[in-house]
C-alpha cells in the first residue's frame, strides 16, 4: 500500500522542465554514508576493507582502558559499573574484578602479569594479583586518567585535577615525580630509551621526563588534550591530540557516581561483587564517603590559560627522533580516540561510527574499517591481531588483515527538495562483483514509511531506478569478491526531475509615491491627488525552484465583478499608472505570477495574490462654515464637512494666516467621510478678521473655506 500511495502521490504532480544531477565522488562524500565491510581510500575509492569480527560483548556502558597481559591476554576496563574483564588469546573471557567506583580509566600490566588498574572518581590505584584485588596506592587525587610500568618495575601514575604524575615503587610506596602545572595528565608511555613520556590538559603538552621533578615539553598543540602516546621502534612517538576527552569521561563519572546517591547527598561505597562471589578482596570501604568530583569546567583550565574543552577537533602528529614536529592528519569532525602500530602500518581510532584509519602519507589516510557504533575508544595490538574496543556496547572486536570476502555501503539520504520523479543510476570504477539497490520516501531519515529496497541492478544498460516518486531517495551498493576480483567504486551520479512548484505571491501593495525598495505590506492603502499624479503597485513573490518569473496586473472596482487586464507579461515587481484614469472610490489589485518561462507550458504553474483594498481619492472634502458667533473677545463657528470618498481624519483653522491649530469632531473621533467641527477662538480682537478651516481625508485631499468677521 505504501509503495502505490508514493506512485500515486508522483503520477499527480507536475514536474520541472530541467533534469537534476546527484553525483556521489570523492573521499569527503562517500566518508558522509554507512558501510560495512569496505574501506574508502584517500583519493575516493571504495573498496572491500578488512573485516571486523566480535570478540568479546561486555554488557557494559564503555570500555574506557585495555592493557595486555605476557601471555596474550587483554585486560579491559570499563565504565559505569566499574568491572575489570580479561579475555584471553581463544576469546575466552572472565570478570576479573568489580570495583566500588564506577570508572576504571586506566589498565597496565607489569612484565610478571600483575594487572593495576585506575579507579574514578575516588583516584585510587588497585593492585590484583593472583585474582586477588587490594589496594594499592591512593594519591588523595579524583581522577586516574593513565598508568605505565616503568623499567625498573615501578608504576606511574597520571592523575587529575592537579596535573601530578605520581611513582609508586613495588611496594607500594608514592610520590610526586612530576607537577605538570596543568589539570590531568590524560597519557603515559615510555619511549624506546626508557623515557617516560606525559600528555596533559587542558593546553595539550607533551612532555618528556627524564627525573624526578625534571621534564622537558615536546610540544604544544594548538588542541587541548593530549590523548594517546604510541612511541615507535624508530624513535618517533605517534601523538593523538584531541578536545573534550577529559569532560566526556569525566561526566560519565559523575552520571554513575550520581545514580548511586544518597537522598542526603552522600555517595554510597557498597562493593558491588563480594569477595564470597569472585574470590578476589575487594578494596575496603571508607569510613568518611568522598563527595563527588568537582565539575570538570571548573577544574580544566589552568590559571592564565584559556581553552575551549568542547572543541571536536583533532590530530595526529609525529615527534621525530630529532625533537621535528609533523602533522600527519587532521578533523573538524571527528575526535581521535587512539592509535596503534601493525607492522610498518599506522592506525588510528576516531569517534564518529568507529571508523579506523590508515595512514598512507602526511595527511592522507585510508578509512580501512567502521564498527557503526556511536564511538569507539582504544587500538589494541596483540601478536594475534589489532582489536578494537568500543562504546556504547562496549565491545571488543578483531580487525582481520585479510580484505572481505562482501561488504555493502549506503549513501546519505538525497532531498530534492519536492517530489521527484527519479531517472537512471550510473557508476564507474572496477563494479564487476558490485550491485546497487534504491529506495525512496517522503521523511528525512529512513523509517517504515520508506519503500522497500529495490531489485538489485548490475547492468549500465538497465539502471531505470524503479522506486517511487518522492522527495528522497537513498542508493545502497553491494560489493563481493569475484574469484579474487576486488571491485572498486569510484562515483556514483543519480538523474532525476523535481517536481516543479508553484510560485507564491507573498504581498501587494499601492501607494501615491514610488516605491521606497522596502517589501510591500498587507495594510489597506488611500491614495489621493495630494501623493502625486502616478499610483504605483508593488508586489513581492518568489519562486520556490528558482525559476523566471513573470506577471500580469489586473484590478476591478468595489461594485465591479470583472477583473480588468491593466498590463501583462511584467517582469519586475512593480506597475506605474496615471491616478486620475480611477475615479474616485475603493479598488482591488490582483497579480498572477507565472513560471512559464522555464518550463514547458503543460507543466508551467501560477500563483495569484488580491491585495487589501486601495482608496482612490481624487476630489477634496466639501467645507461649509455655519453659525458664527461673537460674544465679548470669544468667537465660534461651525465648519460642516463632507468626503465623497475617503473618510476624514484632520481639521485645523488659522486666524489672519496665522499657525494651524487643529480640532477634533465634535464626537470626539475625526474618522467618518462628513463630521461637524465647533471652531473655537478665545480673545479675538474686535474689528475685521479671516478665519480659514481646513479639513484633510485619509487619501491627504485638503478642502478649504474662510470666514470673514467684522
Amino acid at each position: 500500500m505504501k509503495r502505490l500511495a508514493l506512485a500515486l502521490a508522483g503520477v499527480l504532480c507536475l514536474w520541472a522542465a530541467t533534469t537534476q544531477v546527484w553525483e556521489t565522488n570523492g573521499y569527503t562524500d562517500f566518508a558522509r554514508g554507512r558501510f560495512s565491510g569496505v574501506s574508502i581510500t584517500y583519493d575516493g575509492k571504495v573498496m572491500l576493507g578488512l573485516s571486523l569480527s566480535t570478540v568479546f560483548d561486555s554488557g557494559q556502558a564503555d570500555i574506557w582502558s585495555a592493557a595486555v597481559a605476557p601471555d596474550g591476554s587483554v585486560y579491559l576496563g570499563t565504565g559505569n559499573q566499574g568491572r575489570l574483564f580479561r579475555v584471553d588469546p581463544s576469546g575466552q573471557s572472565s570478570t576479573v574484578w568489580t570495583s566500588d567506583q564506577p570508572e576504571i580509566f586506566a589498565v597496565a600490566i607489569d612484565s610478571k602479569g600483575i594487572v593495576y588498574a585506575g579507579t574514578s572518581p575516588d583516584g585510587k590505584v588497585y593492585r590484583i594479583e593472583n585474582g586477588k584485588a587490594r589496594e594499592y596506592f591512593a594519591p588523595g587525587e579524583h581522577y586516574i586518567w593513565a598508568l605505565a610500568v616503568a623499567p625498573d618495575g615501578s608504576l606511574m601514575v597520571g592523575t587529575g585535577d592537579e596535573g601530578k604524575i605520581y611513582r609508586v615503587t613495588p611496594a607500594g610506596q608514592g610520590s610526586v615525580y612530576y607537577e605538570t602545572g596543568q589539570s590531568h595528565v590524560t597519557s603515559l608511555a615510555f619511549d624506546a630509551q626508557g623515557r617516560l613520556l606525559a600528555g596533559s590538559e587542558p593546553n595539550g603538552i607533551l612532555y618528556r621526563v627524564t627525573g624526578q621533578g625534571k621534564a622537558f615539553a615536546l610540544y604544544k598543540s594548538s588542541l587541548p588534550e593530549i590523548h594517546a602516546i604510541l612511541p615507535a621502534p624508530d624513535g618517533g612517538i605517534y601523538v593523538a591530540a584531541m578536545g573534550g576527552g577529559v569532560a566526556k569521561r569525566a561526566g560519565a563519572a559523575a552520571s554513575a557516581i550520581t545514580s548511586t546517591t544518597s537522598p542526603t547527598g552522600a555517595v554510597s561505597t557498597t562493593v558491588t561483587v563480594t569477595e564470597q562471589e569472585n574470590g578476589i578482596n575487594p578494596a575496603p570501604k571508607l569510613e568518611t564517603p568522598k563527595p563527588p568530583a568537582p565539575s570538570v569546567q571548573a577544574t580544566v583550565v589552568a590559571a592564565g590559560t584559556t581553552s575551549d574543552t568542547t572543541t571536536d577537533k583533532s590530530s595526529l602528529y609525529r615527534i621525530r627522533p630529532d625533537n621535528g614536529v609533523e602533522t600527519l592528519w587532521t578533523s573538524k569532525e571527528e575526535n581521535i580516540y587512539d592509535v596503534a602500530l601493525q607492522g610498518s602500518s599506522v592506525l588510528f581510532l576516531t569517534d564518529i561510527q568507529g571508523k579506523i584509519y590508515r595512514l598512507e602519507q602526511a595527511s592522507r589516510a585510508t578509512l580501512v574499517a567502521q564498527t557503526n557504533q556511536g564511538d569507539s575508544t582504544r587500538l589494541i595490538a596483540t601478536n594475534r591481531g589489532l582489536l578494537v574496543a568500543t562504546g556504547n556496547l562496549a565491545e571488543l572486536l578483531r580487525l582481520d588483515t585479510s580484505a572481505n570476502a562482501s561488504g555493502w555501503y549506503e549513501s546519505q539520504p538525497h532531498d530534492s527538495s519536492s517530489i521527484a520523479k527519479w531517472g537512471t543510476i550510473a557508476w564507474h570504477g572496477d563494479t564487476r562483483g558490485i550491485a546497487f539497490r534504491t529506495r525512496s520516501g517522503n521523511s528525512a531519515r529512513p523509517d517504515d514509511t520508506w519503500s522497500d529496497w529495490s531489485a538489485p541492478i548490475t547492468d549500465p544498460a538497465k539502471a531505470q531506478i524503479e522506486s517511487p516518486n518522492a522527495r528522497y531517495l537513498q542508493w545502497r551498493a553491494e560489493f563481493s569478491g569475484n574469484g579474487g576480483a576486488q571491485p572498486g567504486l569510484d562515483d556514483v551520479t543519480i538523474a532525476y526531475l523535481p517536481q516543479n512548484s508553484a510560485p507564491v505571491v507573498k504581498a501587494i501593495v499601492a501607494t501615491g509615491a514610488p516605491s521606497t525598495g522596502k517589501a510591500p505590506t498587507t495594510d489597506a492603502q488611500t491614495i489621493g491627488r495630494g501623493a502625486g499624479e502616478q499610483v504605483q503597485i508593488t508586489w513581492l513573490a518568489e519562486d520556490p525552484d528558482g525559476d523566471k518569473l513573470t506577471y500580469s496586473l489586473y484590478f476591478r472596482g468595489e461594485d465591479e465583478s470583472a477583473w480588468k487586464l491593466l498590463r501583462a507579461n511584467i517582469s519586475d515587481m512593480s506597475y506605474s499608472m496615471d491616478g486620475e484614469t480611477l475615479a474616485d472610490g475603493r479598488y482591488y489589485f490582483r497579480v498572477v505570477a507565472s513560471d512559464r518561462l522555464s518550463n514547458p507550458p503543460d507543466t508551467a504553474r501560477e500563483a495569484e495574490l488580491v491585495s487589501p483594498p486601495t482608496w482612490i481619492g481624487n476630489t477634496p472634502p466639501q467645507v461649509t462654515l455655519t453659525g458664527a458667533a461673537r460674544s465679548g473677545s470669544a468667537f465660534q463657528i461651525y465648519a460642516d464637512a463632507a468626503s465623497r470618498g475617503p473618510a476624514l481624519r484632520r481639521c485645523e483653522y488659522s486666524v489672519d494666516a496665522g499657525p494651524w491649530t487643529p480640532v477634533e469632531a465634535e464626537n470626539g473621533v475625526t474618522d467618518s467621510p462628513r463630521a461637524r467641527f465647533l471652531i473655537r477662538v478665545a480673545n479675538l480682537a474686535a474689528g475685521e478678521h479671516m478665519i480659514s478651516v481646513r479639513v484633510i481625508d485619509a487619501a491627504g485631499n485638503s478642502g478649504v473655506a474662510k470666514f470673514v468677521t467684522q
